[in-house]
């Protein structure tokens, strides 16, 4: 190795093995690479040294720190909970969520900035006002999903924004006890763990598992919810199910209940009148049938229309049922005949339920129908029990569908029931709550309803009744809970009357009292509120709120006993049943009622539970201690906002109006916000029965493919093709997984999409949202601020007041009172400040007369503007810093406005741009100079200037982005030491308070000692001016892009301007623009030397950049020619199929404008490079 190294540091030989001398200078050049060659075989040496000698364990102890992903920096510092996080450390070099939300929730709690009470004493009056909000109380059976993480992180922005103007923030969590997910979730882990179901257990005990279930798993919604950031008010956490709670179920069932039955009551109407709550009635309801014999756990009750899924069948279609080994034919439209009695004719009808056949009690004909008015009156007979039914007229019967003739099942058809009622038939029952076939129903009595259907179509082929099946579209109904067929069965079942409590409830949106924003969603509420159908509120649960009714029985011969049908104490006419808060309160209203001693009342109570939306109705003030007029009722109540998604407008909002008008007499919030749904990638809403639910916290920290698998295979809700289709789904969707996005990104990215009335954030949509929510979130903590930070210094203390808004602060007063008494704004001659002024002031419509005539003579000065002195008592301000500080303001009042308007894709939006275009883009990148330079005062300017937009720029995104932005906040310096601890306590930045900034005349008047109002900082013509310039800007980076030039590559840069205007607003900013376009200098209006590129950058402007020298001409001709060549092509291309005859009329309307907007952008950049050419050849 050494001989190669001497023999090449020799120098080649000559032919004959002599070689040329050497210069001194080759000599020292060989001597410094023989140097590093030597260095470099030491290191290797030494590597090579390291890694043959054994570890020593003992040199280094093993890391008890679980090892983390590549990439990933944790936040390791010890720091007991609840204790504020060190900022001391230095930041990661890349964006780490895991880091950057380390610590900071705790200390938020344990600081009490949650309270409403914070910084003053409990119950104090806020002048400043309160805002009260309740949560949507998620199910406490599972995991939240986005959908949940959109809810929170809109309701979070809101309440932090309330928070942080001064008022009294309470925001309340919760949780609802979910009657049928959770005693589904508990029956099959008894099931699981045990082989036992609820009723070997019997209801006391099962109640007590199910407790049990909850206190072990409750809490996950909770940690869930603060890992989202969610700032509620824990020391108020509430669950549907806790006493108090529980209580109010209790006390508004009864007083509902005692007003019901001192209605007036008429005879005719005695079975379906209803109260406010009233007696039990007999209705066809959807019923989800469960049979436990057959492996199923799931409860018997009818589950409320958001859990019945709406399934279309084209035609015959074999579906899956649980506790069938064989799938269930559905879909088609089986015909048989009855024989009518005495006689061998049949009347042929048909079904899509042919079980249903044993629960037939007449045949429906219509009365005009002459092909069966001889039947009027007459009997057909039952193949397989002994019945005759009756051939009824009915005008509800179709002629022309079908045979013309219906069979009727008043007991399991909705339609069915109501000629059952008009024609007075038997209402008999055919089929148990578990899906079996009732015992009177001979050879098929005990079978599993769908084994009936093919046993009853085979015996009706025997006895030759039977006529066709065709195929029938038709919609199944489903419980997405069990996946079951859902039947119609007759129950009694108790009801809330709701036609008056729904007029009131449109009239309070009519009159205003409650406004539903967004305003659109009125006419969803106007549809639900009219025709309003009566509410059943009992389920046949045992987990839940047992309703608090009694049946009674009196043991006293001079009192009849009421009705029971099987046993059952289903009297419907309200007469037996007394309610009451406890047990003794309902036996001494029933001694009253029947005029007995109390010791001869026998009380049975109701087995049924109450709808799980109706303790969750009462939610907004239970919360708070009704019945009891507790202080929190009386101080929280009526809340201040509900906000939801409009898929519950009717199941939960209504409700909660409904109670708390009738009830308390008030409404129980004020307004109604509706965000928008999160659905999938193919637009379907999120559910965990459908296998695509994506949980937050797997946003938040990422999750791979496999483990998307995982969880869908771990779903026992999901049949193994649901999983199987899922799954196929999950890698189009999500090939690569999920990345590490953080909550920060998560919950901007969510409200920036909740703009749209009806939109559905597709999965597709979320992913590219929180990734550029991401890119934000790494901006803000990235390397611009580090570079901001670096130019602060360690020693840097911001001012305590707010740099100057650089001239104008002026009432409109004032300034006509100055202008009375002086020549011009700096006094008796004319300054910098007049000319500013000028152009804030040029489209002020009626000024007053003093200032109209000094804007008049000023303006007839502008050719002069730029060699006027500086404004007395100091130079004016950079126009850069100035023009930050008013796209700050504009993004102040932007943000504000969303917050008051709901409008959160506009809050967001200006926060985006502000952080990631104006600031990191413009700005830093524009005092770059300046840091560089040597003038102290300039940099102190520059460095109060950077230090309000950070700081306000911080609290701006706080609402949204709550970590990031205490992570920045605490790691800059405090304009005084009574700044409050917490950005999340801290004011949030004010407009102005009269319309300021809105136009060039506002930004003048009112602006005065507004303190941290930043619409003082507003000026229009500034950015105007600014706009103008990146024009400028844009147009020397393209023809630097087009002729290869590196940044680092300086090029002299000409302005050829049209009119004095242009120049000078181009003359003000030339140290930007020579910054921010790479530019060795700025000549404004200069002659443009030869060899100059050339770019239109408006009807008044012309970019001429210097290349003579810094590009090879024939290189980079070459290259355009090549480009050009391609352009052309692609041009002639497209120009041919935009030619073809036919395409106007085959070429759908979107791709044919997609194709023009193509066609000019290449004849534009040909055109573009054309002149390109023109300029190489010139130089």
């Amino acid at each position: 190795m050494s001989d190669t190294k001497d023999s090449a540091a020799a120098g080649p030989a000559g032919p004959e093995g002599d070689a040329p001398p050497k210069t001194a200078k080759q000599l020292e050049k060989e001597a410094k690479k023989q140097a590093k060659l030597d260095k470099l075989k030491q290191k290797q040496d030494k590597l090579a040294e390291k890694a043959s000698k054994p570890k020593d364990k003992k040199d280094k102890p093993e890391s008890k720190r679980p090892e983390r992903p590549a990439g990933v920096t944790t936040y390791d510092v010890e720091t007991p909970a609840g204790e504020r996080k060190d900022t001391t450390c230095a930041l990661p070099d890349a964006y780490s969520p895991q880091y950057v939300e380390a610590a900071w929730y705790d200390w938020w709690e344990k600081q009490g900035f949650f309270s409403p009470d914070y910084g003053r004493k409990p119950g104090e009056v806020n002048p400043k006002g309160q805002f009260v909000m309740v949560i949507p109380p998620p199910n406490v059976t599972a995991n939240l999903h986005l959908g949940h993480a959109l809810t929170n992180s809109v309701e979070d922005a809101i309440t932090r924004w309330h928070r942080m103007k001064g008022r009294s923030a309470l925001w309340v969590p919760g949780c609802d006890h979910a009657g049928i997910a959770t005693q589904v979730v508990v029956e099959k882990r008894l099931m699981r763990e045990q082989k036992l179901t609820r009723h070997d257990l019997g209801r006391d005990k099962f109640v007590e598992k199910v407790w049990e279930w909850k206190n072990e798993k409750g809490h996950l919604i909770y940690e869930q919810l603060r890992r989202l950031g969610s700032s509620l008010d824990w020391s108020r956490v509430s669950f549907t199910m806790d006493p108090m709670l529980a209580r109010a179920v209790t006390e508004s069932f009864v007083l509902l209940h005692d007003e019901g039955r001192h209605l007036p009551q008429s005879a005719a109407r005695q079975l379906e009148l209803l109260a406010e709550i009233g007696h039990l009635r007999h209705r066809v309801l959807t019923h989800c049938p469960a049979t436990p014999s057959l492996g199923s756990c799931r409860p018997l009750t009818a589950p409320p229309p958001p859990q019945v899924e709406k399934r279309e069948l084209p035609g015959r279609t074999l579906l899956s049922v649980p506790g069938y080994k064989e799938k269930v034919e559905f879909g088609v439209l089986v015909s048989f005949a009855y024989r009518v009695e005495g006689t061998d004719e049949e009347l042929v009808v048909a079904t899509t339920r042919v079980e249903t056949m044993l629960g037939d009690t007449a045949v429906a004909v219509h009365p005009d129908d002459k092909r069966y008015a001889h039947l009027h009156g007459k009997f057909v007979t039952h193949p397989f029990v002994e019945r005759r039914l009756p051939i009824v007229c009915d005008s509800f019967v179709e002629m022309e569908f079908g045979t013309g003739a219906v069979k009727i099942t008043p007991a399991h058809d909705p339609n069915d029931y109501e000629v059952g009622k008009r024609h007075n038939l038997p209402f008999l029952t055919m089929m148990t709550d578990e899906g079996r076939i009732t015992d009177d129903c001979g050879q098929f009595s005990g079978m599993p309803r769908f084994e009936a259907r093919r046993a009853v179509l085979a015996a009706l082929k025997e006895k030759g009744l039977y006529k066709e099946t065709k195929d029938n579209p038709m919609v199944v109904p489903i419980c997405t809970r069990s996946k079951d067929i859902i039947e119609p069965l007759i129950k009694p079942q108790w009801y809330v009357r709701c036609d008056e409590m729904a007029a009131d409830a449109m009239a309070v949106v009519k009159s205003g009292e409650l406004r539903i924003i967004p305003e659109a969603h009125e006419k969803t509420w106007f549809r639900w509120m009219t025709d309003i159908r009566d509410w059943c509120i009992s389920r046949q649960l045992w987990w839940g709120h047992r309703i608090p009714a009694y049946y009674v029985t009196v043991s006293d011969d001079s009192v009849p006993r009421g009705e029971e049908t099987d046993g059952n104490y289903w009297e419907t006419d309200g007469h037996y049943w007394v309610s009451g808060r406890t047990e003794e309160e309902a036996r001494q209203k029933a001694a009253a009622r029947f005029n007995v001693p109390a010791e001869k009342v026998a009380l049975r109570q109701d087995p049924d539970v109450l709808d799980t939306w109706y303790s969750s109705a009462l939610f907004p003030f239970s919360v708070f201690g009704w019945p009891d007029q507790t202080e929190d009722l009386k101080r929280f109540y009526p809340t201040s906002l509900l906000e939801t998604g409009h898929d519950i407008i009717f199941f939960w909002v209504a409700r909660m109006v409904f109670f708390g008008r009738k009830l308390l007499g008030k409404l129980p919030f004020k307004e109604v916000y509706f965000h928008a749904m999160v659905c999938d990638a193919h637009g379907r809403k999120m559910s965990k029965s459908l296998g695509n639910v994506i949980d937050p916290l797997d946003v938040i920290r990422g999750i791979s493919l496999e483990g998307l698998h995982k969880l869908l295979q771990e779903n026992t809700n999901l049949d193994p093709a649901e999983v199987k289709r899922a799954m196929q789904g999950q890698k189009e969707d999500y090939p690569k997984g999920i990345p590490e996005c953080g909550t920060d990104a998560l919950r901007f990215a969510l409200c920036a999409y909740t703009g749209a009335i009806y939109r559905q954030v597709g999965t597709s949509t979320w992913t590219c949202c929180v990734s550029r929510a991401t890119a934000s979130s790494a901006t803000s903590s990235g390397t611009p601020p580090k570079f901001a930070m670096l130019y602060l210094g360690d020693d840097f203390r911001p001012s305590e007041q707010l740099p100057a808004a650089g001239g104008g602060e002026w009432s409109e007063a004032a300034l006509d009172a100055h202008l009375t008494e002086h020549s011009y704004v700096g006094g008796w001659r004319p300054t910098a400040a007049d000319a500013r002024l000028c152009r804030r002031l040029r489209d002020a419509p009626r000024p007053p007369a003093a200032v109209r005539r000094w804007r008049n003579h000023v303006a007839a000065l502008a050719d002069e503007w730029h060699t006027w002195p500086a404004e007395s008592g100091g130079s004016e301000a950079d126009p850069m810093d100035r023009w930050i500080l008013s796209r700050l303001s504009a993004a102040t009042e932007a943000c504000d406005a969303g917050f008051v308007n709901y409008d959160f894709p506009s809050a967001t939006t200006a926060c985006y741009n502000f952080w990631l275009y104006d600031l990191c883009d413009v700005y830093l990148e524009a005092i770059k100079p300046v840091f560089a330079g040597d003038d102290a005062a300039r940099k102190e300017s520059a460095r109060q200037v950077l230090y309000t937009c950070l700081e306000t720029g911080l609290r701006l995104i706080s609402p949204f982005m709550p970590f990031i932005s205490e992570e920045l906040f605490q790691r800059l310096p405090r304009r005084t030491a009574a700044c409050p601890p917490s950005i999340c306590v801290t004011a949030y930045p004010e407009p102005a308070e009269v319309g300021y900034g809105r136009d060039s005349m506002g930004q003048v008047w009112g602006i005065a000692g507004q303190g941290t109002k930043m619409a003082a900082y507003r000026d229009a013509g500034l950015e105007s001016d600014v706009e103008f310039a990146q024009k400028v800007v844009h147009a020397v980076r393209s023809m630097r892009a087009q002729y290869n030039l590196p940044n680092k590559t300086r090029a002299q840069l000409v302005l050829r301007c049209a009119d004095t205007e242009t120049a000078e607003r181009l003359r003000r900013l030339e140290a930007a623009v020579t910054t921010l376009s790479y530019s060795a200098s700025v000549q404004v209006d200069g002659e443009p030397p030869a060899g100059c590129a050339i770019a239109t950058v408006s009807d008044k402007c012309e970019a001429h950049l210097l290349l003579k020298g810094l590009v090879d001409p024939e290189k980079e001709r070459l290259r355009l020619e090549k480009r050009r060549a391609q352009l052309d092509a692609t041009l002639e291309k497209l120009s041919a199929q935009m030619a073809m005859s036919d395409y106007e009329s085959k070429v759908p309307q979107d791709v044919r404008a997609a194709n023009t907007e193509k066609h000019g952008q290449l004849a534009t950049e040909i055109e573009s490079l054309v002149r390109g050419l023109q300029h190489l050849l010139a130089l």
